[in-house]
C-alpha cells in the first residue's frame, strides 16, 4: 500500500513546488488538485504545457498522481452548473493519460446550492436520485471514451451518503468505470463513535471490490475534520479492515496542515506497518 496526500495541502502554484513538498514530507503519492498548477480546480482550459508539467514534476520527485479532483456538485439546482462540471471532467479526462493518471475523483453533490458539502432536506428524494443518474450516466460516458476511472465517495453530506446508497448506484449504473473512495470519517455521525467499528467494517465489507483509494482524515468529538492521530477514528481498525480485504491501493491523507505533514506520514505509516501493513516508496 502507498501513502499519499491531498497536492493541494502544501501551498505553491506550480507543481514542481508543491510535489518537492509531497515526497519531502515522505509521501510517495498525491491526489492532485488543478489549483497547484496556478489554474481552478474544474479548468475551463488545459494545455499540453500544463500537463508537462505536472508530468515531469511527477517523475522528478517520484511521486505518483493516484488521481485528479473532478469535484463539483452533480445535482446543483441549477442546471447549468452541472454541465459546467461536466465540461471540466472531460477536459480533465481528456488529458489524464498524459500525466499519467487513471481515476479523477467526483462529488455526488447535494441539493444545497451554496455549499456542496452541506446537507438538504431534499438529498434523500426520489428527484436527486434521478437527477444523480442523470449526471452520472453522462460523465461514465466520458470515462469510457478515455478509457479512465471515476471515484466517488460515501460522505454523509451527499446524496450517496452510506455505503448501502454507494452499492445502490453502482448497481444501477451497471459500469466498470464507477469505483470507490473510503474515508471512515465521512460514513458515520458524531452520536454514533460507538457504532464507529461496526459501521465501518459492514462498509468497507460491502464496498470491498470496488474500493480504489482510501482516504485518512480525523474528526473530533464535535464533527470537525482534523490531521490523523488527534480525533476519534479508529484508525487500527481501519486499516486492519482494509488488511482483510487484501486492498492494496493508495491510502491518501487530507485536512491537515502542510506543517503536519511529516508527523501525519510517521504516524501513519507506524500503525499501519503495525499490523503487518508494507509500505511501498
Amino acid at each position: 500500500m502507498n501513502l499519499g496526500i491531498f497536492s493541494k495541502t502544501f501551498t505553491g502554484n506550480k507543481p514542481e513546488v508543491v510535489l518537492k513538498a509531497v515526497k519531502k514530507s515522505g509521501f510517495s503519492e498525491t491526489q492532485y488538485n488543478m489549483s497547484c498548477s496556478g489554474i481552478k480546480s474544474l479548468p475551463e482550459i488545459l494545455t499540453n504545457e500544463i500537463i508537462e508539467d505536472i508530468s515531469t514534476a511527477s517523475k522528478k520527485n517520484k511521486v505518483r498522481i493516484s488521481a485528479i479532483s473532478g469535484t463539483y456538485n452533480m445535482v446543483h439546482p441549477n442546471k447549468e452548473i452541472r454541465m459546467k462540471g461536466q465540461k471540466s471532467i472531460e477536459l480533465l479526462a481528456s488529458y489524464a493519460n498524459k500525466i499519467p493518471t487513471k481515476l479523477i475523483t467526483l462529488c455526488t453533490g447535494t441539493k444545497n446550492p451554496l455549499d456542496q458539502w452541506t446537507s438538504h432536506i431534499e438529498n434523500n428524494s426520489k428527484d436527486a436520485w434521478q437527477d444523480l443518474l442523470v449526471s452520472m450516466e453522462k460523465v461514465i460516458q466520458i470515462a469510457d471514451q478515455y478509457q479512465i476511472y471515476l471515484g466517488i465517495e460515501p460522505e454523509l453530506a451527499n446524496i450517496v451518503n452510506s455505503a448501502e446508497k454507494a452499492i445502490l448506484l453502482i448497481n444501477e449504473l451497471k459500469s466498470p468505470r464507477l469505483k470507490i473512495i473510503f474515508d471512515p470519517a465521512n460514513i458515520f455521525e458524531v452520536e454514533r463513535i460507538k457504532d464507529q467499528k461496526y459501521v465501518i467494517s459492514e462498509s468497507i465489507e460491502l464496498l470491498a471490490e470496488y474500493i480504489v483509494m482510501g482516504h485518512a482524515k480525523d474528526k473530533t468529538i464535535s464533527g470537525n475534520f482534523i490531521a490523523p492521530g488527534k480525533g476519534i477514528i479508529d484508525f487500527n481498525h481501519y486499516f486492519n479492515c482494509l488488511k482483510l480485504i487484501n486492498f492494496n491501493g493508495p491510502l491518501i491523507t487530507h485536512d491537515l496542515k502542510s506543517y503536519e505533514a511529516t508527523n501525519v506520514f510517521s504516524f501513519l505509516k507506524l500503525k499501519m506497518e503495525a499490523i503487518g501493513i508494507k509500505i511501498k516508496h
